[in-house]
């Protein structure tokens, strides 16, 4: 069963170990966990649903409380705080849960006839507010896509595949390798988000070197609007104007329901492999990097992360004997204090992989990079989509943990990390507070990278004191991304957090345009409101 309140399945934990503990204590200081509500307490906070019967759509819609707790909110830290402590503010009216285009177009008229507010729902793992409802005066249904979750259609001699816009990704590659192919996308969400969602937030994959972000993956499809049908065909390039899959790129549910997602799928590779490779600075690894991918190595992932994430994650690793003889293996290398894990992976036939390791291998080795093999790697691959489930154990020793991530020029890189991370690691110094900053790289292209940021700090005395120190470390930080040359989303999208930021970057003129296509689309502004457009 999912969690209510927090991340994934609720028989799956990880433990902290305890030596990362003591690491913790030791950066930000012993914690104390805030009490957490319960469901049924929650659940009798529910109100009554505020949706008019209608003999067309009755069918379709759930307003039992419990099924509106757990729709009323995704996976921001500000989300989790509101269902830890029950505290969740607006909740839907009902959710509606179609199987078919037909129902989704019977929920828009439905919508439109009793003058109400529709949010679409994938996975729910939204971590930018993009599914919670607000209270403008308005019932509200939330559409969820959940019973839309079958592969339609597969052409091979095109390599595309249909999918209902519902389809979690682990159902998304069940379905297609049973065929021989892959669609590639492995966002760290994979377990719980939906290929629609991914569509609608622009998200991007963890092996997106070899297979692309979402933007090349998604051919075409089917949306359902207040207008009317949109379907988008597959070409394979076009110069016939604006192009508008990429308007239903990152439309957050603004323009109309995704129902239907044409992909560009690829035959599984012969084999696959991810090796790690330690460098001794920060300088140093980031030039590999930068060079592995300009120079076209044909890697499927590359991540780098900094000496504190690289210190936090062998911390955290568990086997303090098998790390304790690395630590000995690198410092004989001359890899000591201030050392930087490079992890990257190589996808294909063996010959196309054999000749990948080699020149990945010289290029890390003329840089000063010492390669380990495949193990910890190996390690890697194992635990990438469990890793979000540590936020429940830290939570319940008093810690909240929370991420940023954005995307620069090369030229920008260093600046606009160590401003993030100053600015994290000193927001709460006022409060005699420690914030634990690290960063890792974690998609890379020739003009420049991602940023990803992880902070963790100590949970208040109460919830509305935790509530308000994430607020100061999260918007003072967006709005220092955006005044420094950053995007204020590159995989996580906009949401109703990041929306306030977003005219920095887009500008009076790109506001004015998004605005004008919503207005087409949905001139009543029924569709998510709130989210993208603040």
């Amino acid at each position: 069963m999912r969690r209510w309140n927090g991340w994934g399945d609720d028989q799956f934990n990880l433990e902290l170990p305890a030596q990362g503990q003591a690491f913790l204590e030791q950066r930000v200081g012993s914690a104390n966990p805030l009490q957490d509500a319960t469901l049924e307490k929650v659940c009798l906070k529910v109100p009554a649903t505020r949706l008019p019967a209608d003999a067309k759509v009755d069918d379709l819609i759930d307003t039992s409380a419990e099924v509106r707790v757990r729709h009323a909110r995704g996976q921001s830290l500000v989300d989790w705080l509101a269902l830890r402590s029950g505290e969740i503010g607006t909740f839907p009216d009902g959710v509606a849960f179609p199987d078919s285009n037909s129902d989704v177009r019977a929920l828009l008229r439905y919508a439109n006839d009793h003058d109400l507010h529709l949010i679409p729902y994938g996975g729910g793992t939204s971590v930018a507010g993009h599914i919670n409802p607000i209270d403008q005066g308005k019932p509200v249904l939330t559409v969820s896509l959940a019973k839309m979750n079958r592969l339609l259609d597969l052409d091979r001699e095109s390599q595309l595949a249909t999918f209902g816009a519902g389809t979690p990704g682990p159902l998304v590659e069940a379905q297609l390798r049973a065929h021989g192919y892959t669609l590639g996308h492995f966002p760290q969400s994979f377990e719980l988000s939906t290929i629609g969602g991914w569509v609608a937030s622009r998200s991007s994959g963890q092996q997106s070197l070899r297979y692309g972000r979402i933007e090349q993956l998604f051919a075409g499809g089917r949306i359902e609007t207040l207008q009317g049908t949109l379907d988008l065909p597959t070409l394979p390039a076009s110069s016939a104007g604006p192009d508008i899959r990429e308007m239903i790129l990152g439309s957050e549910g603004r323009l109309g329901l995704i129902t239907e997602v044409k992909a560009r799928v690829s035959h599984l590779a012969d084999q696959e492999a991810f090796y790690v490779v330690f460098f001794p600075g920060w300088e140093q690894a980031k030039t590999a990097c930068r060079k592995l991918v300009q120079n076209r190595i044909p890697l499927s992932m590359l991540r780098l992360s900094n000496a504190i994430e690289t210190e936090t994650q062998l911390a955290l690793a568990g086997h303090p004997q098998l790390i304790g003889m690395l630590e000995k293996f690198l410092s004989f290398r001359g890899v000591r204090e201030g050392k930087c894990m490079m992890t990257f992976g190589i996808t294909g036939t063996k010959a196309q992989c054999r000749s990948t390791l080699s020149q990945a291998r010289k290029v890390c080795s003329a840089h000063g990079g010492v390669y380990t093999g495949t193990k910890l790697g190996t390690k890697w691959a194992e635990k990438r989509f469990t890793m979000p489930y540590f936020r429940e154990a830290l939570w319940q020793m008093g810690y909240a943990v929370d991420t940023l991530e954005t995307a620069t020029d090369w030229d920008n890189v260093d600046n606009l990390l160590n401003r993030i991370e100053s600015n994290l690691r000193e927001g709460l110094s006022k409060d005699g507070e420690r914030t634990h900053v690290f960063t890792h790289l974690s998609h890379f292209y020739g003009q420049g990278c991602s940023i990803y940021t992880t902070y963790v700090f100590r949970v208040a005395d109460t919830y509305p004191e935790t509530v308000a120190r994430w607020q100061h470390l999260k918007n003072t930080t967006s709005e220092l991304i955006v005044r420094n040359r950053g995007t204020i989303s590159h995989q996580h999208g906009v949401g109703k957090d990041h929306a306030p930021f977003l005219p920095v970057e887009k500008g009076e003129l790109g506001m004015r345009a998004i605005r004008a296509l919503t207005e087409s689309f949905d001139p009543d502004a029924r569709l998510n409101p709130k989210t993208l457009l603040d």
